[in-house]
């Protein structure tokens, strides 16, 4: 048994610091040292649950190359059980530019997958009848499996899906939406229609993220609930990331039996320390388990 499957999401990022977002009209600019390092969201909230002190397994594909050696090499150094198939097309990747406050861009390489599924159904099946919960980012080759892991959810199971900048019409990210029991979207998109899109996607719970700004709950049988952001514990170095501390800090407090709002608070909490790290691998003791 694992308390967290992830699937999809696995990447590098290559983190270049730079001194003003936009960029200034340059030719070149010199910067500190460029990083390139495990990231994704998938890789997000698996590495911050796992931080969390919960038992992860991810499934994702992954190429053989200079990239994906960065990320084999960063899940070996923590407990997580990675089942991985060979992306022909390579790892996936982004460029982000980080400003002095923190603030990110990202430039995604998505390196999307071609051909016959990567996974067997009754493979991802036996993977989710062994988790309490399941975490699905939007990857291609996940899409097409939905159907087949919502089936295979044990009583009692939940899944959850991130669905970042959704406008709230890309039909892409529907699927996702419907599939799961609690679902994650940002304002950044949506905007004054935020409200609309996830009062739409009941009786799912909704958490509308907006960064500093806090976010709001959604739940079935309730009003919407603001849940203000949480003052970082020290200085804001990267705040890539965030949100999928914020999402994995959410399922770890409901794993643990907190209420939908109580859980929230704590994610907003494990969001911001977040915040103050540099990458995606949490030193012990830095994301608050409780």
């Amino acid at each position: 048994m694992v308390d967290l499957l992830v699937i999809g999401g696995l990447g590098v990022d290559i983190r270049a610091r730079v001194p003003a977002l936009p960029l200034p009209a340059a030719d070149s600019l010199a910067v500190p040292p460029i990083e390139l390092r495990i990231g994704n969201t998938g890789a997000g909230v698996a590495l911050a649950a796992h931080a969390l002190g919960l038992r992860v397994a991810l499934v994702d594909v992954l190429g053989a190359d200079p990239a994906g050696d960065v990320v084999r090499a960063a899940l070996a150094r923590t407990s997580v059980r990675a089942v991985l198939a060979d992306a022909p097309a390579g790892t996936r990747r982004s460029v982000n530019l980080v400003d002095p406050g923190g603030r990110r861009m990202s430039l995604y390489d998505p390196r999307p997958w071609s051909g016959p599924a990567p996974f067997a159904e009754a493979e991802l099946a036996g993977l989710v009848r062994g988790a309490a919960h399941v975490h699905v980012s939007i990857m291609d080759w996940a899409r097409d499996a939905l159907p087949a892991l919502r089936a295979a959810l044990g009583a009692g199971v939940t899944l959850s899906t991130d669905l970042h900048d959704w406008d709230g019409e890309n039909d892409y990210h529907r699927p996702f939406a419907e599939a799961a029991d609690l679902v994650f979207v940002s304002d950044v998109r949506l905007g004054d229609r935020a409200g609309k899109v996830a009062a739409g996607l009941a009786p799912r719970t909704v958490l509308v993220t907006g960064g500093a700004a806090g976010a709001t709950l959604h739940g079935p049988d309730t009003p919407p609930v603001h849940v203000p952001a949480t003052t970082p514990p020290a200085a804001v170095v990267d705040t890539n990331g965030a949100g999928d501390a914020f999402a994995a800090g959410l399922i770890a407090a409901r794993l643990r039996g907190a209420t939908a709002l109580d859980a929230a608070r704590h994610a907003a909490r494990v969001a911001a320390a977040a915040c103050t790290h540099d990458g995606m691998e949490y030193p012990a003791g830095l994301l608050p388990r409780d």
